[in-house]
């Protein structure tokens, strides 16, 4: 395989997934790329390949490169949108699809290139979770580079999922802990941790496993 520039924009400093694109760019450097981690949009140049992850911007400037590829959790075209997984583990979904797609000027409605899918067993955390987000998005990038597929363009009918917001953490009271094990699962500890409120007061609870890392 020819030596490739890549780059890898997350435009958020913040974002969970910076970890594992730093593994990926130490990869893909060790496999005789050019590879590098960029997060501003404006500093993306002319290349072989950008990918675009985590990005809560448009990018625009798709003509710099020759793929523009984007990783979503989603059996595209069903699934659109924002925190896909969240969405799908709510809905009780345990094989959640990592759809490889080219960026396109309208949000999520490139031509696919490649699906894999997690398996999740219904205990997993929000940590672990991630972290199984990470490791499968270094791993189709990584395979699409072996096998440079020729993209399909997307078929069927759209549906898209909003932005989940702190109120979305919010747990009902009259329901069980059972009942809404799935919204406990996916809230984050300290970023938007579950809530309830009670006679007027709002109480924060966070979830830990007792046995495990994760």
């Amino acid at each position: 395989m020819k030596s490739l520039k890549i780059q890898v924009l997350i435009d958020n400093v913040n974002s969970w997934i910076i970890p594992y694109a730093k593994e990926l760019v130490e990869g893909l450097d060790s496999k005789g790329h050019v590879a590098k981690l960029i997060h501003q949009h404006r500093e993306v140049e002319s290349g072989d390949i950008l990918c675009l992850l985590s990005c809560e911007r448009i990018f625009k400037r798709l003509d710099l490169n020759r793929f523009n590829l984007v990783v979503h959790e989603s059996d595209l075209p069903k699934g659109k949108g924002w925190s896909p997984v969240s969405w799908q583990i709510l809905e009780g979904r345990k094989k959640i699809p990592i759809t490889l797609f080219e960026a396109a000027r309208s949000v999520d409605s490139g031509v696919i290139y490649l699906k894999e899918y997690i398996y999740l067993d219904g205990t997993e955390l929000l940590s672990k979770i991630k972290q199984m987000q990470g490791i499968a998005t270094q791993n189709i990038i990584l395979k699409f580079l072996e096998q440079m597929p020729v993209g399909l363009e997307q078929e069927g009918d759209s549906t898209f999922y909003p932005r989940r917001t702190d109120k979305d953490s919010e747990l009902d009271i009259s329901k069980s802990l059972d009942d809404q094990f799935n919204l406990l699962r996916i809230c984050d500890n300290e970023r938007y941790p579950a809530f309830f409120r009670k006679n007027g007061i709002q109480y924060i609870l966070k979830i830990y496993k007792d046995d495990q890392e994760y």
